[in-house]
């Protein structure tokens, strides 16, 4: 038995305030400093673990526990930790300051289905063929074990709370459903019944509506709700309530708890408290560039535009304010969270995970919503807090796909040696350590490929390039208005970028998974 053993068992014994008064009443008998001194770190050695005991909690097992926190539809450039000041997300902000914050993070597709089913299961989505709105199982077999499914199958309770696996928001947060959840990955799982576009309060529509005469609508198209109510109303406060809960019922034991919040994916529903930061008239857009859409290829223009959304800049404006006011009602749902883990004593005994599906666009070249690869539908922030680790930014790049090794790792947990993500536990001791060269991302069902690395952004469409492609230089046109792919002076770079892409898709296509991909 140890002394930690032994303290613990006295405290249990006789108490910590009837071992105070034991050492105080000594101090009758103590005639020297020396002795004074030697009661003094008595009172210290037991009375102090006394106080903290809550700190513990009585962990039985030396397993770290797992908070995995994913929002959705949430882009990089929503975050005030990451580069936007206008949007304010104290939550998520003071959990970067605690962790490493990841400033290179991509999706492997920006579209909720196929995103997710890489991250869960590890593998590409061009590897998989998973491209649709479904969990990925059916693709990758019964054998292969999920992230949390891992967890599971080496003691962990693991939950999902909301939606982890593809939900179809709003339809099955409006019913409560499954949506396509992989029941295997969980001991237990809970949904989150909420109002969406048909919660009480002031409604908008502001996209397909010019004139402002139709009234609100459902389904994934912009209508904004500042909505009566508190947070509980809606899906994302009753995650929030449902994950305090699990935290405080499980927290003898090792958990992998996954939370699932909604926001800010359309409808832009919020209590209207939420909505006052964020007054649509002072809101800036991003800059509107004469001829942007020119050196574009037809595919590249996003399926949602203000164009074909008949969206006026006032509209636009309001749809902006709507996904700021979204972003801060999750990120209060963050703090709730986080709060009870700390309250819990659990915090230093917890490795937490925030990130989000893919990006989003809010504007920029007149885009909306996900699916392009351009830099903010398919960048993600990611922080990764572990007790122990000092708080660091890390500039390498990274995907969502690496958070399955990564975990596994960080937790003495053997993971397949199939999987294609690449492990980031170096870069929590060394932030300035380099896993990847470059990220890779695809899109419109894995027929359009983004390399994107240090100085370039490459994206192509369709394999043999006759769709079209771009080249952005990320150095000196960060925001993507000047496509390079077709100038002469940039050729040798077309070049090496489709050949690096032609050896990463037969990388990827080079696994356990039983598939015939074809002659590419």
């Amino acid at each position: 038995m140890d002394c930690r053993q032994i303290k613990a068992e006295v405290i249990e014994v006789i108490g910590p305030r009837e071992l105070m008064n034991i050492v105080i009443l000594s101090f009758d008998k103590l005639v020297t400093m020396r002795k004074l001194l030697l009661c003094l770190l008595m009172m210290c050695f037991f009375y102090g673990p006394a106080q903290k005991g809550k700190l513990g909690n009585k962990i039985k097992n030396n397993k770290p526990n797992v908070l995995f926190i994913i929002a959705d539809d949430l882009t990089a450039t929503a975050i005030s930790s990451y580069e936007n000041q206008a949007s304010n997300t104290p939550n998520i902000d003071q959990l970067a300051a605690k962790g490493t914050r990841y400033t290179r993070a991509y999706s492997q597709y920006p579209v909720c289905g196929p995103s997710r089913a890489s991250l869960m299961f590890g593998y590409y989505p061009n590897a998989t063929n998973t491209y649709g709105y479904v969990s990925g199982r059916e693709n990758v077999g019964p054998s292969r074990k999920s992230l949390s499914q891992l967890f599971k199958d080496n003691g962990y309770y693991t939950a999902r709370v909301s939606k982890i696996y593809h939900m179809g928001v709003p339809i099955d947060i409006e019913t409560g459903s499954n949506g396509q959840d992989d029941e295997a990955s969980w001991t237990e799982r809970f949904n989150s019944k909420g109002p969406e576009w048909t919660a009480e309060g002031e409604a908008e529509l502001v996209q397909n509506n010019p004139y402002g005469l139709k009234p609100r609508k459902g389904g994934n198209v912009m209508t904004i709700v500042k909505a009566d109510g508190d947070d509980l109303v809606h899906s994302d406060g009753k995650t929030a309530e449902k994950a305090i809960e699990l935290i405080k019922k499980h927290k003898n034991n090792p958990f992998f708890l996954a939370v699932g919040l909604v926001r800010p994916h359309v409808p832009f529903v919020a209590p209207r408290r939420y909505f006052e930061p964020y007054p649509h008239e002072q809101i800036v857009l991003p800059p509107k560039v004469e001829n942007d859409w020119d050196d574009i290829p037809a595919r590249g223009i996003n399926y949602v535009t203000s164009v074909n959304g008949e969206m006026s800049e006032e509209q636009e404006k309001k749809a902006v304010a709507g996904y700021y006011a979204s972003v801060s009602y999750m990120d209060a749902q963050v703090g709730k969270i986080l709060k009870t883990l700390k309250e819990e004593g659990l915090d230093e005994n917890t490795i937490v995970v925030f990130t989000s599906d893919h990006g989003f666009h809010l504007g920029e070249h007149r885009f909306w919503m996900k699916v392009s690869l351009h830099e903010e539908s398919v960048r993600v922030p990611l922080v990764i807090k572990v007790p122990g680790k000092a708080p660091a930014v890390c500039n390498s790049f990274s995907e969502l796909l690496d958070l399955y090794p990564t975990l596994a790792e960080l937790a003495g947990i053997k993971a397949s040696e199939h999987l294609q993500g690449k492990s980031l536990v170096k870069t929590l001791d060394n932030p300035k350590a380099n896993v990847r060269d470059y990220a890779f991302s695809v899109s419109q069902g894995g027929k359009t490929f983004l390399l994107r690395n240090h100085k370039w952004a490459y994206i192509q469409y369709d394999e043999d390039a006759g769709a079209g492609m771009e080249l952005f230089d990320m150095e000196n046109d960060a925001k993507q208005y000047n496509n390079l792919a077709h100038n002469p002076k940039y050729a040798v770079i077309v070049e090496e970028m489709q050949k690096t892409l032609r050896e990463k898709l037969k990388e990827l296509r080079t696994n356990d998974l039983g598939i015939q991909y074809g002659s590419k």
